[in-house]
């Protein structure tokens, strides 16, 4: 793993931090008996990962990877 950089880029890190952060308000939420609370901690979760992926678009993500072609591949 230390060869790449998975998820060493600004898009994993907001996505990520904005999800911790729904996981927190909804199980909050949760323990306090509030539906609507509990209900906005998810949405905040997807959020997440809506952000995320749309900073990845902005190419503020890790790019896509060709597979590399091997010897046994081809024969």
């Amino acid at each position: 793993m230390a060869g790449n950089s998975h998820g060493h880029t600004p898009a994993a890190w907001t996505g990520v931090i904005i999800t911790f952060i729904g996981f927190c308000v909804a199980g909050a939420f949760m323990v306090m008996d509030d539906a609507v609370g509990f209900w906005v901690g998810i949405a905040v979760i997807f959020l997440g990962a809506v952000v995320g992926g749309i900073m990845r678009l902005m190419g503020l993500g890790q790019g896509r990877r060709r597979p590399s072609r091997t010897a046994a591949s081809e024969s």
